[in-house]
């Protein structure tokens, strides 16, 4: 493959997560009273103390903006919290509790970049934020099969130490390496093995979890329902994830990653129509994302769509090419659009713009690496369940063209392992018969913020597309994916038909029942909650 053509551009707008609100006060006597309670329960007050942040340190507003990836919300009208902790063992996590509920606080828990509305570092109301940064240990077992990682671990960490033990496992998690373990396996998590090993919750095998009281449990002392709750229902709103016991999948030592680059005056419209039918239905060891935006042709003002087909297999180039030559030959793949790598390899090249298979897999470690500030959008998500005929096609083509080119489309395939998943396996719904996920942006990368002129008319363009695309996506519900929450959908959770209006988008309706039934179980005072929380009713 050319050097040029392994230059996948960044996925921005799948590395982050975002916030909004207006500033809540805070009150330093408050803030004071919070770091003497949490001193007074740790053995080391001077080691905890340095672990506190309050506006009141000059490092504070450095700190937190580090942690909102989405620099549309680092702005003054953006509420901070009252208090960052950011512990290094659990029994801080156990005081941090314990001092956030004495004194009034809600809690916030932070483990990395996703967080689409930003309910993990900001709040209307006075709150700390649990940031688990400091807890990043992995332990690999190759011998079992196993990997025990921190909530705080990012996914090119997990990536990373597979890598430094096997090149024959993996796990099967997302496309962006500075994506928090913690909020992305309690979400679900999609990724480039899922036609292969289904989603990252799938291949949860245990769990160590801090409840409201504080008690640490895992598989076994929690019970089966609340272990379901946690995968894929929202952990966050059960309780603290501290880790994650993840089973590892096989994989082989080398795989293809191809990219083929198409517009619509190359016959797009039928490419893209054809891979809706063949791409979910073909070899679970290849997976194909189709990333779109429109540009112009050439110097003219005249508009077109560029496509990104964009594949990870699972084998050798030869294979792929029979392979795509009988069951997709309009794609036209060539031996030029592809290079074989290791897996770890592959995940760099998928995720990171400008990096190569060349590229020393210690870039996973360096997030700096991940341009943050590209990290500056609104996004919404679909699934699509039935072809969007060439006639939607092109309608769809003709509203892309009424934006000023700040949109981005991925199409990510479905299909393979995903069919054989009940939709009540765990609390993800989204499987059988699930074409496509549909993810739909627009960045705000060339404004100074999300406030402008331009990016209100971007932001407007983007709801008008999201109504226009309702014919063509799943209905009864229309499903969208709680890890790219989307407050657009509501918040209103007083009652069972307020939180249905966008529960059941996210669960479907029997995962959203069940969810409630085990929170009120474990958390009846919805001490843990965030706008779309899993509520609590009386």
């Amino acid at each position: 493959m050319k050097k040029s053509q392994l230059v996948f551009f960044l996925l921005p707008t799948l590395c982050f997560y975002v916030s909004l609100g207006a500033s809540s006060p805070i009150d330093p006597d408050d803030s004071e009273d919070f770091i003497s309670c949490l001193q007074s329960k740790t053995n080391n007050a001077t080691s905890i103390s340095k672990l506190i942040f309050t506006p009141l340190n000059s490092s504070f507003e450095s700190i937190w903006e580090a942690r909102v990836n989405n620099l549309r919300f680092i702005k003054p009208s953006t509420p901070r919290p009252s208090v960052i902790v950011t512990p290094i063992d659990d029994t801080q996590i156990q005081a941090s509790l314990f001092c956030t509920k004495k004194h009034g606080y809600e809690i916030r828990i932070r483990s990395g970049g996703h967080d689409f509305e930003g309910v993990s570092s900001s709040a209307v109301v006075p709150f700390v934020m649990l940031d688990l940064v400091n807890m990043k240990s992995i332990d690999v077992d190759v011998g079992n099969k196993t990997a025990w990682v921190q909530a705080g671990a990012l996914l090119g960490e997990v990536y990373y130490s597979i890598s430094q033990k096997t090149n024959t496992l993996y796990f099967p998690a997302g496309v962006c390496p500075n994506v928090g373990v913690g909020g992305y396996m309690g979400g679900g998590g999609y990724g480039n093995l899922v036609r292969k090993y289904g989603t990252a919750a799938d291949n949860v095998l245990d769990v160590l979890f801090m409840d409201v009281n504080g008690n640490i449990l895992d598989r076994k002392s929690m019970g089966e329902d609340l272990f379901w709750a946690l995968r894929g229902g929202g952990a966050s709103s059960f309780g603290i994830v501290l880790a994650w016991k993840l089973g590892l999948v096989p994989v082989p030592e080398i795989v293809t990653v191809f990219v083929v680059n198409i517009t619509l005056e190359e016959n797009g419209t039928d490419i893209f129509y054809k891979y809706q039918y063949v791409a979910p239905r073909m070899d679970p060891n290849l997976l194909i994302r189709v990333r779109m935006s429109s540009e112009f042709i050439g110097n003219t003002t005249k508009k077109t769509v560029r496509m990104l087909f964009e594949g990870l297999y699972l084998g050798k180039i030869d294979t792929l090419l029979t392979l795509l030559d009988k069951d997709f030959p309009e794609l036209k793949l060539k031996q030029e659009n592809c290079e074989e790598m290791s897996m770890v390899q592959s995940s760099i090249v998928l995720a990171i713009q400008g990096f190569t298979s060349s590229t020393p897999t210690e870039a996973l470690l360096n997030q700096s690496a991940i341009l943050r500030r590209q990290s500056n959008a609104k996004v919404k998500l679909d699934y699509v369940r039935t072809p969007i005929p060439k006639s939607g096609l092109r309608k769809i083509w003709r509203k892309m063209f009424e934006n000023d080119r700040s949109e981005l489309l991925i199409m990510y395939t479905f299909g393979g392992k995903m069919e054989e998943y009940s939709e009540t396996a765990i609390p993800y719904p989204h499987r059988a018969g699930v074409l496509y996920q549909l993810y739909k942006g627009v960045s705000f990368v060339d404004q100074t913020s999300d406030t402008t002129p331009t990016s209100l008319k971007r932001i407007k363009w983007l709801r008008r597309f999201d109504k226009f695309l309702k014919p063509y996506v799943s209905k009864n519900p229309r499903e969208a994916y709680v890890n790219y929450i989307d407050l657009d959908l509501g918040v209103g959770s007083e009652t069972y038909k307020e939180a249905s209006v966008w529960g059941e988008r996210y669960w479907k309706r029997e995962n959203f029942k069940k969810l409630i039934r085990i929170k009120a179980k474990v958390d009846p005072e919805n001490f843990f909650r965030h706008p779309q929380s899993i509520p609590v009713f009386n």
